[in-house]
């Protein structure tokens, strides 16, 4: 989906931090062009879609609850090593919380400030309150995949992954009419993350990238 053009202004990350809007096609009347969520039917031998109700709250970790009707998909493989993994489950933490605050309308939730500092919590911020300005949310399946995560001594790291947004969709809040739209090459996202490890041990993300309609990601 493309952002509505009221949203162009609020929207206009730099090339630094571009956290693209909602899901996939093109229609000028979505609030958002793709919070890049999404996917999770067809998965084959891959991992079932994650149960959005609930996650782990362990260690002072916010607890994400999220409604029925959005479902997740992480094709992200254990690597074995301990940093690796503890970088991949945050940051599936992290993009729930996002779209927790979504759901809620709250900017400035304290689910995803937990994963998320500096300019990446700036930027994610102004990404939700856009979708509070259009009385909307996300809905529908996502899937991730072909992750690549690399840690940098004992704080750093950076993680590359793809989501497809073919299955999400926006879906205004007045009427619950979900604004469903055709999967182009531009409903593959490509992501790019650098990490730090803070004080508590979890690894928030300090500046995220995106390029929708990458041939990396293409299905």
């Amino acid at each position: 989906m493309n952002r509505r053009p009221t949203l162009l202004a609020a929207l206009a990350l730099t090339a630094t931090a571009a956290l693209t809007l909602s899901a996939c096609g093109s229609d000028d009347d979505s609030p958002a062009k793709g919070k890049d969520a999404i996917a999770g039917a067809d998965t084959g031998d891959k991992k079932s879609p994650s149960p959005a109700t609930s996650a782990p709250a362990s260690d002072d970790r916010p607890k994400i609850e999220l409604p029925s009707d959005l479902s997740y998909t992480f094709d992200w493989p254990k690597t074995g090593n301990k940093e690796k993994d503890a970088v991949l489950a945050d940051s599936e933490q992290s993009i729930k919380a996002v779209d927790m605050a979504i759901v809620n309308q709250a900017p400035l939730d304290k689910a995803y400030l937990y994963y998320y500092e500096g300019e990446a919590a700036a930027n994610t911020e102004e990404f939700i309150k856009a979708y509070v300005d259009a009385k909307a949310r996300v809905t529908g399946a996502y899937s991730f995949y072909d992750a690549d995560v690399q840690v940098s001594g004992q704080d750093a790291a950076s993680l590359v992954y793809c989501e497809d947004q073919s299955k999400a969709f926006d879906m205004y809040l007045k009427d619950k009419k979900v604004n469903k739209t055709p999967v182009t090459k531009n409903s593959f996202v490509l992501y790019s993350t650098k990490l730090r490890k803070n004080e508590k041990g979890v690894w928030v993300i300090t500046k995220l990238l995106s390029q929708r309609g990458s041939d990396k990601c293409q299905r």
